[in-house]
């Protein structure tokens, strides 16, 4: 389990959302508050979330920046071929993250040891409160009205409110599909 961060995803009512709480912790202890693991990549046209080991995942970040430029942003096969390099380069594969990237058609969650996970409902965590944020973020795609955007500030929150190494500062990236 990822013990670094919580980051969900949320494809709802024509738009996907995906947030990450800010916190980066060192062993027991809260190093930072305020870290950015959402980031706009593509010309703005994808967005991607990281948890794990930060200089890990910067490095996944411009692997998968150089796939998407490689096959002028289509994220399928950007993000099945970082996941075969992954998987298969003695050095990448050593790499502790995972990734949850979207764009207008596609979610994705890819992890070192070759998995490209599409969602059956469009809804995606990782980290140590993604178990939290999944849960919540089900439970309020089936029973509420809320926008992709509002779901995924929720679930932060009550992964926030359970998980030692999450917290409340939130950045959520969103696009229209």
């Amino acid at each position: 389990m990822r013990r670094s961060t919580t980051i969900i995803s949320v494809r709802h009512q024509g738009k996907v959302a995906i947030g990450g709480d800010g916190q980066v912790t060192f062993g027991e202890a809260v190093m930072k508050h305020n870290a950015v693991k959402v980031r706009r990549l593509y010309h703005d046209q994808v967005i991607a979330g990281f948890a794990g080991a930060a200089a890990d995942a910067i490095a996944l970040r411009s692997r998968l920046e150089a796939k998407l430029e490689e096959f002028r942003g289509d994220l399928r096969r950007s993000a099945v071929e970082l996941a075969k390099d992954w998987r298969t380069d003695k050095i990448l594969r050593r790499l502790e993250a995972l990734l949850v990237v979207v764009d207008k058609k596609y979610s994705f969650l890819i992890s070192g040891i070759g998995d490209v996970i599409e969602p059956d409902d469009g809804i995606l965590a990782i980290g140590s409160g993604g178990s939290y944020a999944l849960a919540a973020a089900r439970a309020l795609v089936k029973h509420s009205n809320l926008s992709a955007h509002d779901i995924v500030a929720e679930s932060m929150n009550i992964a926030a409110s359970i998980c030692i190494y999450t917290n409340n500062n939130v950045i959520i990236e969103e696009l229209n599909e």
